[in-house]
């Protein structure tokens, strides 16, 4: 069995990527070639692209992260490599599709052609999503998740936070359905509660769909006031934004939608919870809140800040979603 992971490099011409298509690929990989999977990641550009590495080195399985390659390409691609099958995964539940009008065109499109051909699925990485598919359109959708790479306890044990600076982050691309603004709001309210400067991190260079209005909105709700500071955090390599994360106290992704979230995976990894809302499934129940009541993502903010054991509870409860994603990926690859 040869796998592929094959995502759209933005970065093409350094052949790396800072996006989370390409991180959650990189974790699926590792993830499965430590369960005896070979897996790799292709980073390609274009449906030529993976037309030409197809004809130099053939495989299997490739699975591509999110519907971007039009279907005359992708049907093109399954007739000229007929002992290929090609699967599709959406990388996003249902309502942030609301913000990719193509997206949902090519998840139709890919819902025919799996009918139409031997060697073409479509995939989702929240069950929500597949089930929504298989309800609403009578089609198959595949239950493929991200699968995140843990190499052992957390990185660094957490203390129940007690005097000092408060860094708080809220990471990832500013659009309007990340929550941002209550974020920002909830890391205030906690601050003072406490009685500390506050340091309120934030993803800089990246803003879509009303990004830079959420930017402008949060400086007038922080900017002036005494011990607040404000940090637009550029984007880094991979590597680099863990490391930041780790500066972290506690994260903040309440999110009105999602699918995996891997700015609350890589602060399991470096021991560092997260208030998330419920679309985030995976995470222990105690670090869910209301998205909806700032007030309420503080409080489950502050009981995280004083608990010893909010880091391990995150590290258990990845490792249970890798470890079901992981057979989910097995019985995928072992049906036609």
């Amino acid at each position: 069995m040869n796998l592929v992971l094959a995502y759209k490099n933005f970065a093409a011409n350094r052949n790396i990527s800072h996006i989370g298509l390409g991180v959650a690929a990189i974790n699926t990989a590792k993830v499965l070639r430590r369960e005896g999977i070979p897996a790799e990641v292709w980073p390609i550009s274009s449906a030529q692209d993976l037309r030409k590495r197809l004809e130099n080195a053939p495989r299997k399985e490739v699975i591509i992260s999110a519907p971007w390659i039009p279907a005359h390409e992708l049907q093109s691609l399954s007739m000229d490599f007929p002992e290929t099958r090609f699967t599709v995964t959406c990388h996003s539940n249902v309502g942030f599709l609301q913000a990719d009008r193509n997206g949902v065109r090519l998840v139709r499109e890919t819902i025919d052609l799996e009918l139409g051909t031997s060697n073409i699925r479509l995939a989702g990485n929240t069950r929500r999503f597949c089930d929504w598919i298989q309800m609403a359109y009578g089609a198959p959708c595949a239950y493929l998740p991200n699968l995140y790479y843990l190499d052992g306890a957390p990185v660094r044990p957490q203390y129940p936070f007690s005097c000092g600076t408060l860094r708080i982050g809220a990471f990832g691309a500013t659009r309007p359905l990340k929550n941002l603004m209550s974020a920002a709001a909830a890391a205030l309210e906690i601050a003072r509660g406490l009685r500390v400067p506050l340091e309120f991190w934030m993803s800089g260079g990246r803003s879509e769909a009303g990004g830079e209005s959420i930017h402008a909105a949060i400086k007038e709700m922080l900017q002036g006031l005494a011990g607040v500071s404000v940090i637009f955090n550029g984007w880094q390599s991979w590597p680099k934004f863990r490391q930041t994360v780790g500066h972290m106290d506690l994260l903040l992704q309440p999110s009105y939608t999602e699918s995996f979230n891997m700015v609350t995976g890589d602060g399991v990894a470096e021991g560092v919870p997260s208030v998330v809302s419920s679309a985030i499934d995976w995470a222990p129940k105690d670090w869910k809140a209301d998205v909806d009541d700032v007030l309420d993502i503080a409080r489950v903010g502050r009981r995280l800040l004083a608990d010893a054991r909010a880091a391990q509870d995150g590290f258990r409860a990845l490792q249970a979603y890798v470890a079901d994603g992981v057979r989910c990926y097995k019985e995928f690859l072992t049906t036609t």
